[in-house]
């Protein structure tokens, strides 16, 4: 296990002391948390961004649909005479 050290503003400290108090934990606990998920949503944002550039790649070859095909199609649903997924 690592060990690193901070410094925090004293009105941050106070916060997290008082949210110690009041969850039972430590503070090293909550940071430890916060730090956490902070690096779990890091991760997520990641694989949305590499999730992203083929789309974008996509788009900038010209493949994609028309925005008006779209929102016809999705005017469409649920009534008589249905459009089909406009595809490309």
């Amino acid at each position: 296990m690592g060990v690193t050290s901070i410094r925090l503003q004293d009105d941050l400290d106070k916060s997290l002391a008082d949210i110690a108090r009041k969850t039972s934990r430590s503070k090293n606990w909550i940071i430890n948390q916060a730090i956490k998920d902070y690096v779990e949503n890091q991760a997520i944002e990641e694989r949305r961004w590499l999730d992203t550039l083929p789309a974008l790649e996509s788009v900038e070859s010209g493949n994609s649909v028309p925005a008006e095909e779209v929102e016809a199609w999705l005017k469409s649903w649920g009534r008589s005479g249905e459009k089909q997924f406009p595809d490309r």
